[in-house]
């Protein structure tokens, strides 16, 4: 007598169906572990955690090349400006000395206020608030295109209450605002006047979103200051802007030495850096640096040097 098959066929099917779908949710969950890994992970054992990026960045290395220890001499000569400084009134010297008494500045620095034969500017970490302040003072003084129909200038009643124009009183004889444009320190042909212009136009700072087209701060008004000597002396268009780097370079140190961290971590040295590249608005304006910030993965530590906009 042949015994009876009491299994049901839909129960072998369900069940197959149901080992089917168990092997296809394993097969998917190790499928999408495996695709987030790189592909060269993919097939070999985790062996160790990855070193991290910030141990791969030489901070002191870059930090020399911010700031170099011995400073660096500009290619702009001082002459006597300082003297003319003083004799037309935009510097007060007896308050612009005292705006420095507690500096210790050297023999060498002081004879840049108020000495002739100056040769080239050198700047330091020590100096760069005086550097600052002295070309602040010749390019609010300096007569000048920019100042005069530039964007600082389209309302006249306001031009007073830049940080670059109003941040001045009490360093001058009088209002600042009668030295404004008013004194021919620099002359410059046209083509040195286009060249200044076009710099200008292609140099931001990191204290705001502005060009140095638009020098409405101590550090703009500067800047313009001393693209006006450099163009006067014969500076090329890649010298001015080799030129800026190394001022913004002193006046924000922090935010230099974060974007040669920046570029450090693509690889990428801060000599190779072209400064016109740096000094653009994509890295050197508020704005740009802001994004630029956020990127870097290996923030180094907050370092002394730099100024806010004011004297």
């Amino acid at each position: 007598m042949k015994r009876k098959n009491n299994k049901n066929p839909w129960q072998i099917a369900t069940f197959a169906l149901f080992l089917i779908l168990i092997i296809t949710q394993l097969y998917s969950v190790r499928s999408r572990l495996i695709i987030r890994l790189p592909f060269w992970e993919r097939f070999s054992p985790v062996t160790s955690s990855p070193v991290p990026l910030a141990q791969t960045v030489d901070f002191a290395k870059i930090s020399g090349q911010i700031q170099p220890a011995d400073g660096v001499e500009l290619p702009i000569r001082w002459g006597n400006l300082g003297q003319k400084l003083i004799a037309s009134g935009v510097i007060d010297l007896a308050k612009f000395e005292k705006l420095f008494e507690q500096q210790n500045l050297s023999d060498e620095d002081r004879k840049l206020i108020n000495g002739s034969d100056n040769g080239n500017l050198k700047i330091t970490s020590h100096n760069s608030q005086l550097i600052l302040d002295l070309l602040w003072a010749i390019g609010l003084g300096n007569k000048n295109h920019i100042l005069e129909e530039g964007p600082i200038n389209q309302d006249p009643a306001n031009t007073k209450n830049f940080a670059s124009t109003g941040g001045w009183q009490g360093l001058s004889v009088g209002d600042p605002m009668t030295h404004f444009s008013r004194h021919q320190f620099i002359t410059l042909t046209s083509e040195q006047q286009r060249l200044v212009e076009e710099v200008a136009k292609g140099v931001f700072r990191p204290c705001c979103g502005q060009d140095t087209y638009f020098p409405d701060c101590n550090h703009g008004m500067a800047m313009l200051g001393a693209l006006e000597l450099g163009a006067a002396q014969g500076l090329t268009r890649d010298e001015l802007f080799k030129l800026a780097l190394v001022l913004n370079q002193y006046w924000f140190s922090q935010t230099y030495l974060e974007l040669a961290t920046f570029f450090a971590e693509k690889g990428i040295s801060w000599a190779d850096v072209k400064p016109e590249e740096v000094l653009s608005a994509k890295y050197s304006s508020g704005q740009g640096y802001a994004s630029i910030r956020q990127q870097i993965k290996s923030l180094p530590s907050v370092q002394k040097g730099g100024g806010g906009c004011g004297a």
